[in-house]
């Protein structure tokens, strides 16, 4: 049996908003770890994180654009956050990234 399984599922659902504010508060303050770096060790990276708020949104009929979503995950306009905190990807990073993910 599931953890979950005995929890009424508001309480769930607060659980699980309140991990992934955690989640979203950790990447902010990790403005070393690049989302290449996300996405070769994990899979994902503030960006998909993005476009799953957007989609769950949406789902609830609620009109919240990519960069507004990206916005709420990075805590400040990307554009912002890209000029203060990207750094070029290294060819190591690419070399991973071309085989963690053929085909992007």
């Amino acid at each position: 049996m599931a953890a979950d399984e005995n929890l009424d599922p508001q309480t769930r659902t607060e659980l699980e908003a309140a991990a992934f504010r955690t989640l979203v508060a950790h990447l902010r303050e990790r403005t070393d770890v690049q989302n290449i770096d996300l996405m070769n060790l994990a899979g994902f990276c503030r960006n998909c994180l993005s476009k799953w708020y957007r989609a769950a949104a949406e789902e609830k009929g609620l009109d919240i654009d990519y960069e507004q979503a990206r916005e709420i995950v990075y805590g400040m306009p990307y554009g912002e956050w890209k000029d203060k905190y990207q750094k070029e990807a290294s060819a190591e990073q690419k070399a991973k990234f071309a085989v963690s993910h053929p085909g992007h």
